[in-house]
């Protein structure tokens, strides 16, 4: 796993395979304008519409340095198996998958910086489920981040039961 930043915001959209992740990335890019990030308040549900089944957002505590679930599609929602709004990412995870996701959210909004995670993705019982994932930050003020919008594109599979977060291949890339 690479923490260094491997290249451009024009290299990330680059990278990005799927095309409903492009579209995406290429929306948030819009949304911000001449700001460092878009707050969330710039997100448009209906813009956002023919992709929301691929998103979820997280909030982040300054104070506490703790993320929280904000939304998720029900897509996501399904493999925790549990409520995902207002739930701590630590009651998410296993401690070292919490520990490894809060690192990587927290690089996303204080760098800021754009990460790409490619390969495996999560594993359901014995499925493993590989695709692409990909977070940008959000900003209240649109400097300073406090949201992480993330979004993961993968085949759907009939797999039942809970899921079990798994990291691929990242990159990172400047904004």
């Amino acid at each position: 796993m690479s923490e260094m930043i491997s290249g451009s915001f024009s290299d990330y959209k680059k990278r990005i395979a799927s095309p409903a992740l492009r579209d995406i990335v290429e929306y948030w890019d819009k949304a911000r304008k001449n700001a460092a990030m878009p707050a969330w308040e710039d997100m448009s549900p209906s813009e956002l519409a023919p992709r929301l089944k691929l998103l979820w957002f997280w909030n982040y505590d300054r104070a506490t340095q703790e993320f929280t679930a904000r939304l998720a599609s029900n897509r996501v929602m399904q493999g925790y198996q549990k409520s995902f709004r207002g739930t701590p990412l630590k009651e998410l995870h296993s401690p070292h998958m919490a520990e490894l996701s809060q690192t990587h959210m927290t690089k996303v909004l204080s760098d800021p910086a754009a990460y790409y995670c490619s390969g495996k993705l999560f594993k359901v019982d014995t499925l493993i489920v590989e695709g692409e994932r990909i977070m940008l930050p959000l900003a209240s003020d649109r400097i300073h981040g406090d949201v992480i919008l993330g979004a993961t594109d993968f085949p759907m599979r009939p797999a039942q039961g809970p899921i079990e977060l798994l990291v691929g291949d990242i990159s990172w890339f400047s904004l």
